[in-house]
């Protein structure tokens, strides 16, 4: 207890600005870029939501000194961890804390137990065990941090507690990555209050200075505090952003009984449950379908129905695209060869493609691959355009008709149904030459979609020019080759 006339250590979470009124200097960077308008056709899964908002803090500081209905500890399987965190609530809360535990025998990885606050502002304690991290059993780590959050507000909502006061769960000493562990506790706490919201008031984010930075730059994404935020932070967004309840997708768990077994092979719950089965072993029988040796027999022969062969083209994609989840592809976003930027005429997405920053000697190309996808899946379930800028390319950067080949074969159909156009920005003749036998003679169905820019002019007829991040290069190009009449246009600052 503080001494009579003493100004009290605990923090009233009243007297602390909530997410929508945090300091906007304290941003990172890549999320203070404006927009110039909201694209409000593409909105983000985590829509701007102010009522949301108003519940979030984000405070750095000692979660034992917040004045709310509980707070958070994170321990060990017998509840005895030695941390900053744990060492702090058992600092403040008194010797009677110890003594209550030994009650609770122990807490498993995932699971959410239950004290009092003892000498602590919090009425209660929750006390919740993270798992230890390691590569090769990811998938488990990420459920029980998922469990360990998610148990943590069901009891506070089970006990009417009005305020949770988080620390961050994933300690240092159990190895969990820090981003990958915030995407977790955000989105998990954002699904929650869009479905639960009317039973919590506030819920703190306790963090230290070295954490502060990455909620700082993360918590736009799941809570954007306007519309134009939530459309720049929209390609932020990693690739699992879990289920309806910020659960992680496990593709081994996706298997689903149809509710109408005898229904045709057209039937869309049968072919969701083909989808889900794809991912269950990497042989025939696990997969529950036919001889593989005899399905592609059949495919040589045309013998297999345009049905199975969509099918098996699907799952096909679904390893891709579950390979490109998983793997670090960190090197090859470095490159800035392809990111998403504004829209058309038409209001389609704009993919940029520079072909100067894709040094194909030098890269390892199925890891492109796989970044492609895992840029595009998102993007590709409306209707896009694509820039390729060939602006000053050399041998170095230009990609073999095989891996074109590969990466057309591999891709979803949606990819190809809703590419409207691909702007071939200051081609060469070798290059119109090397696309129109590529076009004509490998693919099917993209001669129609591919149009040749000299120009910047030109590909401003299509997309308004404050809506593409330009190379500097490019346009430094563009005006000595035709006039310096472009300068004024937006560059994008990274490349």
């Amino acid at each position: 207890m503080d001494p009579l006339g003493a100004p009290s250590q605990f923090v009233d979470i009243d007297s602390l600005p909530g997410w929508n009124g945090y300091c906007e200097a304290d941003q990172p960077d890549s999320h203070k870029t404006p927009v110039e308008k909201p694209q409000l056709d593409v909105r983000s899964p985590f829509p701007y939501r102010k009522d949301i908002n108003a519940k979030i803090i984000l405070w750095k500081g000692n979660v034992a000194l917040l004045n709310c209905t509980a707070i958070v500890n994170t321990s060990n399987e017998s509840l005895s961890d030695k941390n900053p965190v744990s060492d702090s609530i058992f600092m403040h809360a008194g010797p009677d804390l110890k003594d209550e535990l030994q009650k609770l025998k122990g807490c498993r990885t995932g699971e959410a137990k239950l004290t009092k606050g003892f000498n602590l502002a919090a009425r209660f304690i929750i006390h919740t065990v993270g798992p230890k991290y390691k590569s090769k059993y990811r998938t488990a780590a990420e459920s029980s941090l998922y469990s360990c959050y998610r148990n943590v507000l069901q009891l506070a909502k089970e006990q009417a507690m009005s305020s949770v006061g988080f620390c961050v769960i994933n300690s240092v000493k159990r190895g969990y990555p820090l981003e990958d562990a915030t995407h977790i506790a955000l989105r998990t706490v954002r699904r929650f209050l869009e479905i639960h919201g009317e039973t919590l008031e506030k819920v703190v984010f306790a963090v230290s200075e070295l954490e502060q930075a990455t909620y700082q730059k993360l918590l736009p994404l799941y809570f954007p505090r306007s519309l134009e935020e939530e459309c720049h932070c929209l390609p932020c967004l990693p690739a699992d952003i879990g289920n309806s309840e910020g659960e992680p997708v496990v593709p081994e768990r996706q298997i689903r009984i149809s509710e109408k077994p005898g229904a045709p092979d057209d039937y869309s719950d049968e072919e969701g449950l083909e989808a889900d089965l794809s991912f269950i072993g990497s042989h025939a029988f696990a997969r529950m379908e036919g001889d593989v040796d005899k399905q592609r027999r059949l495919i040589l022969q045309g013998q297999l129905s345009e049905a199975a062969l969509q099918k098996q083209h699907q799952r096909n994609y679904n390893r891709w695209l579950c390979q490109a989840r998983a793997e670090d592809l960190s090197d090859i976003a470095s490159l800035k060869a392809l990111y998403q930027t504004g829209v058309d005429n038409c209001g389609r997405t704009v993919m940029v493609v520079v072909g100067r920053n894709i040094p194909v000697t030098l890269i390892d190309m199925e890891k492109a691959l796989l970044y492609f996808i895992h840029v595009m899946d998102h993007i590709a379930v409306k209707e896009y355009v694509i820039v390729y800028f060939h602006t000053l390319t050399s041998d170095y950067n230009h990609l073999d008709s095989d891996f074109l080949k590969k990466l057309y074969d591999v891709v979803d159909i949606k990819y190809k149904r809703n590419l409207k156009a691909v702007y071939f920005v200051h081609p060469t003749f070798r290059s119109k030459v090397s696309t129109w036998f590529f076009t004509t003679f490998t693919v099917s169905g993209l001669k129609d979609k591919i149009h040749y820019v000299e120009n910047l002019q030109q590909l401003f007829t299509a997309i308004p020019p404050e809506q593409i991040d330009f190379p500097p290069f490019v346009l430094e190009y563009d005006a000595r080759e035709n006039g310096p009449y472009y300068s004024s246009y937006p560059s994008s600052p990274d490349l």
